[in-house]
């Protein structure tokens, strides 16, 4: 058996016009811009997407209207994160109903979980909702890791597919994989920081789930696919342009939101979305507005 997920698959930005109101057409053409990338799938509703800023509501306007653009051309993952167990299985049940294909949950934040809490609170959900599990390790938000032993707990449940590491800890990525490959050859192992991603594929893993990707798809699908081939010289140049995007896009800001507050900057300038931030954070102010735009014609990203 081989894994389900496999490539490229972005964790998508949210579009927003106000602070509860979504940008769909600039959704539709975010959605639009990744597929005909070649990515492998959509993840909403992650950090990327600022999900933990967004109405219930609106979390699940999202995924109605993703799903609904995406038409089944690559499934649609979307993050049930939460504090409370009774809205992430809510969001998963909805998610379901609305075509998603499977459901994804960080631990718990606020209130740091324990590994036995962990493990207890994974095992509650599962039978709440109606889609397979994918675990998002991120401990820099939420706090905590999954555990080497609540990994090995997961891996004996059929339900739980995969795991998505944002720790940036190559060791721990490492000792997933091989977890993972001697029980469970048909789990997903997905990175986070895209700066790892050849890394992590030449090492097992599975692919990345990268923010760069709203912005240029096709470099990230591209450096998947070499080092999946193993073209060691192309890994190398097309591990130096994803090194370079970083750089210009997300050191704009001076706080932890400069990330999305880039890629949203970015893609509004390329007119694909509106750059309106969740709150409490705000979108660029001009001056830094047009060092993006600077930046990204150095990049040669102009559409």
């Amino acid at each position: 058996m081989t894994p389900k997920y496999r490539g490229i698959v972005p964790p998508m930005i949210t579009p927003l016009t106000g602070r509860d109101s979504l940008d769909v057409e600039g959704l539709e053409q975010v959605i639009e811009r990744m597929i005909e990338g070649g990515v492998a799938g959509i993840f909403a509703l992650g950090s990327t997407g600022e999900a933990p800023s967004l109405s219930h509501r609106l979390r699940r306007e999202v995924v109605e209207h993703t799903c609904r653009i995406t038409r089944g051309r690559v499934p649609v993952l979307v993050g049930i994160t939460d504090t409370s167990l009774v809205e992430s299985a809510q969001l998963a049940q909805a998610s379901a109903e609305l075509g998603a294909e499977a459901v994804v949950t960080s631990a718990p934040f606020y209130f740091p979980a324990g590994q036995p809490e962990l493990r207890e609170y994974i095992e509650q959900l599962l039978p709440e909702i109606p889609l397979p599990l994918m675990l998002y390790n991120m401990p820099s938000l939420t706090k905590t890791s999954f555990s080497r032993e609540v990994v090995e707990w997961a891996l004996d449940r059929e339900k739980v597919i995969g795991l998505k590491d944002s720790s940036g800890d190559l060791t721990y990525f490492r000792k997933m994989q091989r977890l993972a490959a001697a029980h469970r050859p048909d789990w997903s192992l997905l990175i986070g920081p895209e700066e790892l991603l050849a890394e992590c594929v030449l090492l097992g893993g599975h692919g990345g789930v990268n923010g760069g990707a709203n912005l240029h798809p096709r470099l990230y699908v591209d450096l998947y696919q070499a080092a999946i081939d193993e073209n060691l010289g192309e890994v190398r140049k097309l591990s130096q342009q994803v090194l370079e995007l970083s750089e210009a896009i997300y050191t704009v800001g001076q706080h932890g939101s400069a990330i999305i507050k880039g890629l949203k900057c970015a893609l509004s300038i390329l007119g694909v979305c509106d750059d309106f931030m969740a709150s409490p954070f705000h979108r660029f102010h001009d001056s830094e507005r047009a060092v993006i735009k600077e930046r990204l014609e150095t990049l040669g990203i102009t559409k």
